[in-house]
């Protein structure tokens, strides 16, 4: 493939944007609740986007099903708060192993010498696991860190 596309001429310039996390104080007031990137973002980096929109769509939903007050919305604001968790930490985690060379060198050897320890960070990427492993996995890829040669 690589062979027949090295003439091929480019079509388009490559593009990109600055994404940044940005969490709100509050995402309702009475009657008016927002959801998705208007309720606060999380970085690109961990594709999270339409997935965190969806849960908070859900989210929103079933707090307006439960017949909630109008006006009441202090459910889905901590609900809200606990879907952006994870996804605010895996960004942060994410973005401090891209800015250190170091760091992000040291962690991709512990991933290739331990990948139970990869396979154990894409689970919590995708919150798949329980907050205990979530811990359990943090403390084995920090302790990776410190003992890969």
């Amino acid at each position: 493939m690589a062979e027949r596309l090295s003439d091929a001429p480019a079509t388009s310039q490559e593009r990109g944007a600055i994404t940044a996390s940005r969490q709100l104080k509050r995402v309702s007031t009475e009657n008016i609740a927002l959801v998705g990137d208007a309720s606060g973002s999380v970085d690109a980096i961990t594709g999270e986007g339409l997935c965190l929109t969806f849960r908070q769509a859900s989210a929103l939903a079933r707090h307006l099903e439960a017949g909630r007050a109008p006006g009441s919305l202090a459910g889905y604001e901590e609900e809200h708060r606990r879907l952006r968790r994870r996804p605010a930490f895996m960004a942060d985690l994410l973005l401090m192993t891209g800015r250190r060379n170091w760091l992000r060198r040291r962690t991709l050897s512990v991933f290739s010498t331990r990948q139970n320890i990869f396979s154990g960070m894409l689970a919590m990427h995708v919150g798949a696991l329980p907050p205990a492993s979530f811990a359990a996995n943090c403390l084995a890829l920090g302790w990776g860190l410190l003992t890969q040669a």
